[in-house]
């Protein structure tokens, strides 16, 4: 059973490895406001009801990426209650690119239904 175990938590970790991005372009898109990124950690663990939820330090290597992409954007501004706190947004190249890979997204989900469905 532990074999069984482990090999879900590596498998679980290649999956976030590869949606990471995504999610965290699409949590910003439906943002109405920059958010921070212990905002964003919770928005993550609020919609994926524990199954898009990592270490929140995990999460700002992939923010700078994707700001560093022109992806993303970003701004610090002073907290009154403790550091100054990174405040990030989507651009619209980031928008065009969520667009993107949301239908790859789509294309692969529904390709990977299938064949766990049998249909291919």
């Amino acid at each position: 059973m532990d074999d069984v175990a482990s090999q879900l938590k590596k498998f679980q970790k290649e999956l976030a490895a590869g949606t990471v991005s995504l999610v965290l372009l699409a949590v910003l898109a439906q943002s109405r406001q920059p958010l921070y990124g212990y905002q964003i950690a919770k928005r993550l663990e609020e919609l994926g009801e524990g199954v898009l939820a990592g270490k929140q330090s995990a999460l700002y290597p992939v923010l700078r990426n994707l700001e560093g992409a022109g992806l993303l954007f970003s701004e610090v501004e002073p907290s009154v209650s403790g550091p100054p706190r990174r405040y990030y947004r989507i651009t619209k190249p980031g928008r065009e690119v969520l667009r993107a890979w949301v239908a790859a997204w789509t294309a692969t989900r529904d390709t990977v239904d299938r064949v766990l469905q049998g249909e291919l």
